[in-house]
């Protein structure tokens, strides 16, 4: 049964909670902006995206010793450390500004798949009770 609702929501079953993810990981990042030698995260949401419909596999997965180790410290595989674009004595490399706007399209973002997933559900309430 729960596979037949997340085939009905579709792609936004599975997007939904990597918006939030991501949006975590923005609200940290302008949490710590004053936090010498913090890095800013972001997620890459379309990569931990098809991972999660299975369409990709773990894309920091090392097969041979010669590959190199993955640069975010054994977080989640689709985790990156955002670099800075201003360089920052103290080695923090959030820029407020980039977090904010990124804040503001990852809620937009996470409101139309909210949208889209309340849709989805109406028209199944309206389907059952035939109103």
């Amino acid at each position: 049964m729960p596979d037949l609702i997340k085939n009905h929501l579709g792609l936004h079953a599975q997007a939904l909670p990597l918006r939030e993810q991501r949006l975590k990981l923005i609200a940290s990042n302008l949490s710590n902006a004053d936090t010498p030698g913090y890095k800013a995260l972001d997620l890459d949401f379309d990569a931990a995206l098809r991972n999660a419909q299975g369409q990709g596999g773990n894309p920091l997965k090392t097969t041979d010793g010669q590959h190199f180790a993955s640069s975010n410290d054994g977080l989640n595989p689709f985790q990156l450390v955002r670099p800075g674009l201003q360089p920052n004595l103290d080695g923090n490399t959030v820029d407020g500004d980039v977090e904010r706007a990124a804040y503001g399209r990852a809620a937009l973002e996470y409101r139309a798949s909210m949208g889209f997933v309340e849709s989805k559900v109406r028209s199944m309430l309206t389907a059952i009770t035939g109103q």
